[in-house]
């Protein structure tokens, strides 16, 4: 690193050098901070995982021996070869056969269950308002390319990127045996529908608005919103009656369905579900298939390969198998001690949190009162779940001499898990179920159960080690500790109570002046311009926020050690955002990511913070310099 440019650029300073060396992996759209320990827990697991393949006594359980024998499924590239097209072409003659609307509402529960597409999906979730129990929920299909936005009038990529997805589109219908002025009606139809689609869905900034995805109606209200889906029929099939709430996440989508699905769109929309089957499919099948059905996601992240073959088998099965991969590497691998301290991290973190909230000078004492219970009440999970969801014990494995193939088996897992996932509406919540498995390097606030979650993958350098100083460790999962507690008191997190209920819990004068603060995030980060583009301060608010409080805290925390090195905090926080990304990356993530790019992440919190003035001695003259009048204070 080269400290004397920090008061220039942090990130630049301390990342410069390894900018310049690093090498993007062919496969990969980026390397960095969190890819480099996603690089490393995927060869650590590869190679257990083949070592398990090639001598079963080292199998730890009977649920990894299922995911063994999935692996093996998948790894079988001469058994895929000698499969073709087959395992596929059953479902795109079940497309192709139907005859109309009224022809497909007599299969419409099965299509659901089993993952088939349409232009509308239901699942099910805590009830924002009720998150005691699991309500269902109605959302608008994804559209083919990344955001709406991508549909505006002279955008910049969206007709080169909708000429490769066709371009692919046709070589899987070739692949697949179909004659090219087939493939080519199907794909142009599907082209159409989607267009169709596209003024009626949110955008990614619309959805990043989480209060507006709360949109209840009655279960006799929904069913009217198509005169041509039998969507009584689908819902008594589903879940045993027509349930008297549903909540809509996109009113607008369904308030235009009955003429986005009609007689007249039947054969787009045919054509549609055909082109999403065949896409959504083609890394199960031959090694063709794989490579060409992945030209339009290359093309998206800039990556120029795929994944090697033995690397998207071991992609395929640890997906499939996420918990149980993750109990794997979590007891194998995060110890006992690292859990202690991290802990104890957290419950510091929260602790710091709270006398930030009693110190508060612009929340009145009755919303003070509410964000500290809500802060005593915060769940805390660390390296890896108590118990594996029962689901898993249904995942057995039908082998190729059985007839099985990896598609066929794959379509009853997912059967399986849709089935298992509508048993669960209107019953309690499983509050302690996690969404990340212990192998993900990540970490979440989930507003509706008030828990943060930090997986074992997570909890190593640069973010933590034990052979790091207690600032850097500050700087590193200290900060990203804190940014998930300050998920809870963002402009999304603040709306939910205690028990993750969707509830106003602040005063009219509070809420007013907390916006106003929010405005300002925006502001700081709108309209910044890096590779070639410039970030949305709304798509990004809620993860500057959380930045912003997660950075001041973790300072506040590093300085009560008595051998606090701040410089050594900024640093740390600074080298956890290293990241070099192809440029196709770049400009996507900046459509669609909720996060600031990391090098902004990095260099734009600290100018909020006075110690970080102080510890490089900046000057107004310096380009790290901001005026305190802009600086952005929340939590």
């Amino acid at each position: 690193m080269d400290k004397t440019k920090i008061k220039e650029n942090l990130y630049e300073a301390i990342n410069g050098e390894w900018l310049k060396k690093a090498t993007i992996p062919a496969d990969k759209p980026a390397t960095g901070g969190f890819q480099d320990l996603v690089d490393e827990i995927e060869d650590l697991l590869i190679t257990d995982t083949k070592k398990m393949s090639a001598d079963p006594s080292l199998i730890p359980n009977h649920l990894m021996k299922e995911y063994i024998a999935y692996f093996q499924l998948a790894n079988d590239y001469q058994k895929r070869e000698q499969d073709g097209a087959s395992p596929m072409l059953p479902l795109l003659n079940q497309i192709t056969s139907l005859k109309d609307l009224a022809d497909l509402n007599q299969q419409l529960t099965q299509w659901v269950l089993d993952g088939l597409p349409l232009p509308f999906g239901v699942d099910v979730d805590a009830d924002m308002k009720n998150t005691k129990i699991n309500a269902l929920f109605a959302g608008a299909p994804s559209l083919i390319l990344p955001d709406k936005t991508y549909y505006e009038p002279n955008h910049p990529q969206a007709s080169q990127l909708l000429a490769i997805f066709k371009e692919m589109t046709l070589k899987l219908f070739a692949l697949a045996g179909y004659e090219a002025d087939t493939a080519e009606k199907i794909t142009d139809e599907a082209l159409q529908f989607d267009r169709l689609l596209a003024p009626h869905v949110k955008s990614a900034e619309e959805n990043a608005d989480y209060s507006k995805m709360y949109n209840p109606e009655s279960g006799e209200e929904f069913v009217k919103h198509s005169h041509y889906l039998d969507l009584k029929k689908l819902f008594t099939e589903l879940v045993g009656e027509v349930p008297e709430k549903i909540i809509v996440t996109e009113p607008l989508f369904f308030e235009n369905l009955d003429a986005l699905v009609t007689p007249t769109t039947f054969s787009q929309m045919k054509s549609w579900m055909l082109v999403m089957t065949i896409n959504a499919l083609t890394s199960y099948l031959s090694e063709e298939f794989r490579q060409v059905g992945g030209i339009y996601s290359r093309a998206l992240s800039g990556a120029p390969e795929a994944r090697s073959q033995e690397k998207a088998a071991f992609y395929l099965a640890s997906g499939r198998f996420d918990q149980i991969i993750g109990d794997y590497y979590g007891k194998k691998y995060f110890g006992e001690q690292a859990k202690k301290d991290v802990e104890q991290m957290v419950t510091r973190m929260v602790g710091i949190y709270q006398e930030r909230l009693h110190n508060n000078s612009w929340l009145s004492e009755a919303t003070r009162k509410k964000a500290i219970t809500k802060l005593k009440t915060l769940g805390i999970h660390v390296g890896y779940p108590e118990k594996i969801p029962p689901i898993y014990t249904q995942f057995k494995v039908t082998p190729a001499k059985k007839g099985g193939t990896l598609l066929n088996n794959a379509l009853q897992f997912s059967h399986l898990k849709r089935k298992d996932d509508y048993a669960k509406w209107n019953k309690p919540v499983e509050r302690d179920e996690w969404e990340m498995s212990a192998n993900t390097v990540n970490a979440y606030y989930h507003p509706f159960r008030n828990i943060i979650v930090f997986p074992a993958a997570i909890l190593q350098a640069p973010f933590y080690s034990l052979t790091q100083s207690s600032s850097e460790n500050f700087g590193g999962i200290g900060a990203v500790i804190a940014h998930e507690i300050s998920h809870a008191f963002d402009n999304n997190g603040s709306l939910f109570d205690e028990y993750g209920n969707l509830n106003n819990w602040w005063t009219v004068d509070d809420q007013k002046h907390f916006q106003e603060l929010a405005d300002q995030m925006i502001a700081e980060f709108d309209g910044l311009e890096i590779a070639g583009g410039k970030v949305n301060g709304k798509l990004t608010v809620s993860e500057n926020i959380a930045d912003a409080g997660g950075l001041s805290c973790a300072l506040e925390a590093a300085k009560k050690d008595e051998n606090a090195d701040l410089s050594g905090f900024f640093i740390n926080w600074a080298t956890i955002w290293r990241m070099k990304a192809r440029p196709e990356y770049t400009q996507l993530l900046l459509s669609i990511d909720v996060h600031a790019p990391n090098q902004l992440r990095a260099n734009v919190q600290v100018k909020n913070l006075a110690d970080f003035y102080q510890t490089f001695d900046i000057q107004p003259t310096n380009a790290m310099y901001l005026p305190p009048e802009k600086r952005v204070s929340i939590w």
